[in-house]
């Protein structure tokens, strides 16, 4: 349990709420009711092992932060997740209520197995990443979310056999998921990568031939699969500029998904209001 205040926050109860869930009791010293939540809350907090933590705002001494989150009556509870709040209650919940409460915010095993990944990964441990990404998918196989991070680990990777694989166990699902579309274009990109010209013959045919889409579309595939996206951007620009309706609005489209592959927002930013340009 921590008390948190004004100063800390952003990194006691935001920041910290990326890594586990995160319980904001809003309470008073005066507040009968509180006396009897905090306990119950605290006790679930030992129970739980480090599953989420409790952080306690006196509204007293921090009247900013009750304001700041529209605190009116206490106890109040806010849930944070992921640096964001995304439930609450107000008023003394019994304890099979709270474990319900809780229920709704933990992360299932394989929600906190991806977490796991995502934390190896970032560590720079790919044999533990991997081996957290497996645990999340035997767990729970429909896990698309997890088998889309997975798939672009693997394509990091190089190991296109094992990226195909997983991405032909998908759910139906999937392609109504975000990153659906970067990680397919990445992969496809990377397996007909062989099938294509070489970079200098195909500047080549564009520099006799601006108009020649065909070998625009094919560098920007290439530059894709080594993931120069800039360079490939400025090419389906091209596209995009020149005919709307060649290959069903391809330039467009992909477009679109290497956005979602970009690591890097405001490159992201200045291309998005290119195609917007373009667009109208």
């Amino acid at each position: 349990m921590t008390d948190v205040t004004l100063q800390n926050f952003e990194a006691d109860v935001v920041e910290m709420s990326r890594k586990i869930p995160v319980l904001v009791d809003f309470w008073a010293p005066w507040c009968g009711p509180c006396r009897t939540l905090g306990p119950m809350l605290e006790k679930l907090e030992a129970e739980a092992g480090g599953k989420w933590k409790l952080a306690k705002v006196n509204v007293d001494e921090h009247q900013q932060l009750a304001a700041h989150f529209a605190v009116r009556s206490i106890p109040h509870v806010i849930a944070f997740v992921d640096g964001q709040p995304v439930d609450q209650f107000v008023g003394v919940l019994p304890e099979s209520g709270l474990r319900e409460f809780l229920a709704r915010i933990l992360p299932s095993p394989a929600e906190a197995a991806l977490h796991q990944a995502r934390e190896r990964l970032a560590a720079g441990s790919r044999d533990d990443a991997r081996a957290a990404f497996q645990a999340a998918l035997a767990l729970e196989p429909g896990f698309d979310e997890a088998r889309l991070e997975y798939i672009a680990f693997l394509l990091d990777g190089n190991a296109l056999d094992d990226a195909q694989a997983q991405f032909e166990m998908l759910t139906s699902r999937a392609p109504q998921l975000d990153g659906h579309a970067a990680v397919q274009t990445r992969l496809e990109a990377m397996r007909n990568v062989g099938d294509l010209p070489d970079e200098a013959t195909l500047a080549r045919r564009i520099e006799a031939d601006p108009a020649d889409l065909a070998a625009r579309l094919d560098l920007a595939k290439l530059l894709v699969a080594r993931r120069d996206y800039e360079r490939a951007l400025e090419q389906l620009m091209e596209i995009v500029r020149t005919d709307r309706t060649f290959e069903d609005d391809i330039g467009r489209k992909t477009m679109l998904s290497v956005f979602d592959l970009m690591d890097a927002p405001e490159a992201v930013s200045r291309w998005r209001r290119q195609l917007a340009t373009a667009l109208n």
